[in-house]
């Protein structure tokens, strides 16, 4: 049914690397499965991988982020790749320092949508160490990268996110949103961005909006609001004495991993991070 499709996008955060330690944990089974905080969308598409082994099987999926940059990439890629592989193509032959520059100065909303997406795939591939932030004003701010050639993209990779991204339902919604449509079986994955470990680990700028504690709490409420009506929880965070606290009673299992995005090098390397389950 799907080609393997595989994160096209550089994330913080993302879960590639991890998926060795959360695989084992899915259920086999779920109804929809909802992905509230999509990111680099690395366990969907592990799912599409494991679907296509006949590995594990449902009828829907819903993938939504507050990032409507990010969505409308996704959109995008999933019902106009032939026009964003055109403009991807423009974006490789004409990189250069001045370019980059330019390109990040165009304003998203005076775009065409197959002009957003081509621009933040460009600026994400470009940028310094692929990390995507905006400032208060909602404007991506992030400097140049030092790439001699980078690999902007892979039209045989979008291809098969493209196929994996047909009939999924793709919004731009706050994830307390998921509670309008979850349903006993579903299978819910959050991953926000992390409890900070430190007074200045605290990343939350991949919107203008920061995800603060009161959001943290927030979100565990909604948790256990999931919890009860019989879905399938699973939620990513950092391992704290804060995000334990918030998710006592369920199961809290410890996973390592390899963070890089760090302006002091000797605090990258091996990481702890929680994985919570309701089941």
């Amino acid at each position: 049914m799907f080609g393997e499709a595989k994160p096209f996008l550089k994330w913080a955060g993302g879960k590639s690397q991890l998926l060795p330690q959360i695989s084992p944990h899915l259920p086999r089974q779920f109804n929809t499965y909802g992905e509230p905080f999509m990111g680099s969308a690395a366990l969907y598409f592990h799912l599409c991988y494991r679907q296509k082994r006949g590995e594990t099987d449902w009828p829907l999926s819903r993938l939504s982020d507050m990032n409507a940059e990010l969505v409308n990439c996704y959109q995008v890629v999933r019902d106009r790749l032939q026009e964003l592989v055109a403009l991807l193509t423009l974006h490789r032959q004409h990189h250069s320092r001045d370019y980059y520059y330019s390109i990040r100065n165009w304003q998203p909303e005076e775009l065409d949508p197959v002009e957003r997406a081509a621009r933040l795939i460009y600026l994400n591939k470009t940028c310094y160490n692929g990390l995507y932030r905006v400032n208060r004003a909602g404007k991506f701010n992030v400097p140049i990268g030092r790439y001699r050639n980078p690999r902007i993209f892979d039209a045989a990779q979008l291809q098969a996110v493209s196929l994996a991204l047909q009939n999924v339902v793709l919004e731009v919604a706050e994830f307390s949103h998921v509670l309008g449509w979850a349903k006993a079986g579903d299978l819910i994955y959050l991953d926000p961005p992390y409890v900070p470990r430190s007074p200045t680990a605290n990343f939350t700028g991949y919107t203008h909006q920061e995800f603060d504690m009161q959001a943290q709490v927030r979100l565990a409420k909604v948790y256990r609001q999931l919890d009860q009506r019989g879905c399938y929880v699973i939620l990513s965070n950092s391992w704290s004495e804060t995000v334990l606290d918030l998710y006592r009673g369920f199961r809290c299992l410890e996973l390592k991993a390899t963070r890089m995005i760090n302006s002091k090098a000797d605090q990258r390397g091996y990481v702890s991070e929680v994985l919570v389950l309701n089941y």
